[in-house]
């Protein structure tokens, strides 16, 4: 009887066995203000799998994890399996993430939008998948607008004017410091954003090609920044050339903007108590600078990659997979508000009901241009470095608009492949 007893015992032993040696754990960093988040993601990927995710918190300003992330990588460690990475990271990190396009189901992968998924394809790898995304949106007073019958402004040059003529007659009408166009113009990577989305909504490409032409030298390009200099002290304050994003939000949100460009987050705080635009913002995506062209707002997302030295890929990727899914980002959505990756979701009636403007905004994040970190790779900071003190000195009146990028088009020959 002992006999039998073990010979019909062994095999569910060895199946136990199997099942716990299937059980793993894989290291996730996480940005701070979204630790509560991914920590629900790795109960809920536990549930499913079996596996668990050890969460890491990142510094607080996410580009101080940027030494941390090359001291682990330049040591190979196998520490950390999953990396998560600011967009304009991809280029700075690709040769040290792992390849998931052929460990990630092809059909995950095209959930997303393509222009989000593109920015972590590079040298023909996918080096990343997308968590959420952010896109540069236009934020305007739509209770002015309609107070003068002006209809929402497609192109830049409509809302100068729009701009322009509500600005004066609300100054007339008792209101001194109302401005027409409150932006981000100080010399620092938002001005980078802000210029991108002008010149590229223009026709004038994206500073550098995904083959490395530096194309910044155009005429597109000069007339764009031209435009945008022009608005200093007329529709924009002289401050706006040391405006960020918050200060610029601050003056929207006290009402002394007709339009305000700025990040998704602006929906949810000119709503909050204090504002004094409440129930008076419309958000729509940004105007073009030409017929035909895209609106072009800056692609500013969020990605989870797989350290290539992480002992257990193929798990580290199982848990990308699911933390950037479906499921998960509707969490991150409803819960907090995040903006998704995955079209699909612009549809669903629980994000809507917590965020009401995406239905109207998915071609923003469609039509969004990519900053060039791809190419350019651990020499983007100082090209978008060049780039912004370049534009800044033009906005500001230090510099000629086409002289000045023939000489930063020469100088970006330079620091392109300092990489």
């Amino acid at each position: 009887m002992l006999n039998r007893t073990l010979a019909f015992s062994l095999p569910i032993l060895a199946l136990l066995a199997a099942g716990t040696a299937r059980a793993e754990t894989v290291s996730v960093f996480c940005a701070p203000t979204e630790y509560d988040l991914c920590i629900k993601a790795a109960s809920a990927w536990k549930d499913k799998t079996g596996n668990e995710a050890k969460i890491n918190k990142m510094p607080q300003l996410l580009d101080d994890a940027i030494p941390l992330y090359q001291q682990l990588l330049a040591a190979k460690s196998t520490d950390v399996d999953v990396l998560f990475l600011d967009v304009i990271w991809l280029g700075m990190f690709k040769a040290n993430l792992l390849d998931l396009s052929t460990l990630i189901p092809k059909a995950d992968q095209d959930a997303h939008f393509p222009s989000t998924l593109a920015a972590a394809k590079l040298d023909d790898k996918l080096v990343a998948m997308p968590a959420y995304m952010d896109v540069g949106l236009m934020f305007y007073r739509k209770d002015l607008l309609e107070k003068y019958g002006k209809p929402v402004p497609k192109t830049w040059a409509e809302l100068t004017v729009t701009a322009k003529e509500i600005q004066d007659k609300e100054r007339a009408d008792g209101k001194p410091d109302i401005w027409g166009y409150a932006w981000q113009a100080k010399s620092y990577e938002g001005l980078t954003c802000d210029a991108i989305e002008l010149v590229s909504s223009n026709g004038g490409g994206n500073i550098i090609a995904d083959d490395g032409k530096v194309t910044i030298d155009n005429p597109a390009a000069v007339e764009a920044i031209t435009m945008a200099k022009g608005w200093i002290g007329t529709i924009s304050p002289e401050g706006v050339l040391n405006y960020d994003e918050e200060a610029s939000r601050a003056v929207f949100e006290s009402g002394n903007a007709v339009f305000h460009r700025n990040w998704p987050y602006v929906w949810g705080t000119s709503h909050a108590t204090g504002s004094a635009v409440i129930d008076k913002v419309g958000m729509m995506p940004l105007p073009v600078g030409k017929a035909g062209e895209k609106s072009s707002g800056c692609l500013g997302p969020m990605y989870y990659g797989v350290s290539k030295f992480s002992s257990k890929p193929e798990v580290a990727a199982s848990f990308v997979d699911f933390v950037t899914g479906s499921d998960m980002q509707k969490m991150r959505a409803v819960d907090a508000a995040f903006n998704p990756s995955i079209p699909a979701l612009y549809t669903d009636a629980d994000v809507l009901k917590k965020i009401p403007f995406l239905k109207d905004n998915q071609q923003a994040f469609s039509d969004s241009a990519v900053r060039p970190s791809g190419y350019t790779g651990t020499s983007y900071n100082r090209v978008s470095q060049a780039f912004y003190r370049t534009v800044h000195d033009m906005l500001s009146g230090d510099a000629e608009v086409a002289p000045g990028l023939k000489d930063l088009a020469a100088k970006l020959e330079k620091l392109k492949e300092s990489r």
